[in-house]
């Protein structure tokens, strides 16, 4: 979440008139994140007492085209009893609006922090509502590919340039040129797939204690090898901020939190680790991407590519293929 646009209390007041939540009391927006702009709206509510929610614009990465997609998915989950927020349908019936020639909606706000030093329990929790995600979108009808796979890592890196890489650091192109080309030609696309979150970090899930109160931010969902989105969080979770440090007791709470739901084929296992440079490659990526071209003046902190550079050898080294239960 971030703000890249900016909208008066006019503008906002309108087009809250088009939903059924009552006056605009206050807007303020969120700072976290690369992707959209986001608002937390407050309301007069329809009785009267105030509501709350989240208001989102969507912005260059995210397609209107796509939107069905993602809200649709996140409505879909809602109602088969995920921690998921549904959408805020306005009086026409319609998901999401346009203004000035960006779409918006109107999410759900559900209660909740995101931990930034989760705890076994909670990662344990975490990995739980995944599988549970993952089963209850078995039946959702609508299709999207990744384009943040692997085809689409080489694509934001060939963005970056070489002489950007070594902007941000200068080993970076020669680590990205070692793994790359083995992770496009190995990618392990006949294991099983679903939708998946793609982006399960702490900071898009919201937490009460250990109980998960609400997966959010689902706009790089796609359709993609289920086992992708284990090793996505455990690139997320596993691992302190900067990527110097692995958290073994975070790693096994995600791990049985998830297989207490959906257990992990042999062939699933024995792929973590690849999948897990892959998670990493993917970050380091977007997060290199995004550190080279974030406008001048945009509300939103840039995400230090290196972080992933390091989980990326973390996953290479094969010692610490173990962690996944498996050896190479």
């Amino acid at each position: 979440m971030a703000v890249y646009t900016h909208l008066g209390a006019e503008q906002l007041a309108m087009l809250l008139s088009e939903f059924d939540v009552g006056a605009l009391r206050s807007a303020k927006g969120i700072a976290e994140g690369v992707s959209n702009s986001n608002w937390l709206i407050e309301t007069a509510g329809r009785d009267g007492r105030g509501a709350r929610f989240i208001l989102t614009m969507y912005e260059e990465r995210t397609e209107v085209r796509e939107l069905p997609f993602f809200l649709g998915l996140m409505d879909h989950l809602s109602a088969r009893g995920c921690p998921v927020p549904a959408t805020i349908h306005d009086r026409g019936g319609q998901a999401f609006r346009l203004l000035d020639g960006k779409a918006v909606a109107l999410i759900e706000f559900l209660p909740g922090v995101s931990v930034s030093t989760p705890t076994a329990a909670q990662t344990r929790a975490v990995g739980t509502a995944l599988a549970q995600s993952h089963l209850a979108a078995a039946d959702f009808p609508l299709v999207r590919s990744n384009d943040l796979g692997p085809e689409g890592w080489q694509r934001l890196l060939d963005g970056c340039s070489a002489n950007g890489l070594a902007e941000i650091d200068p080993g970076l192109g020669a680590l990205v040129a070692a793994h790359l080309p083995e992770l496009i030609a190995q990618w392990p696309r006949h294991l099983p797939c679903s939708v998946v979150h793609a982006d399960l970090f702490p900071d898009n899930v919201l937490m009460l204690d250990d109980e998960v109160t609400g997966l959010i931010d689902f706009y790089f969902a796609c359709n993609d090898v289920t086992a992708f989105d284990v090793a996505v969080m455990h690139a997320a979770w596993c691992f302190d901020d900067a990527g110097h440090c692995f958290k073994p007791e975070l790693s096994a709470a995600l791990l049985a939190g998830y297989e207490a739901v959906r257990p992990l084929s042999p062939e699933e296992r024995a792929a973590l680790p690849l999948l897990g440079r892959g998670a990493a490659m993917r970050f380091l990526a977007s997060r290199a991407y995004d550190w080279l071209h974030t406008p001048a003046g945009a509300l939103v902190t840039r995400k230090d590519p290196l972080a992933f550079a390091r989980r990326l050898a973390f996953y290479a080294d094969p010692g610490n293929a173990a962690v996944f239960g498996t050896a190479q």
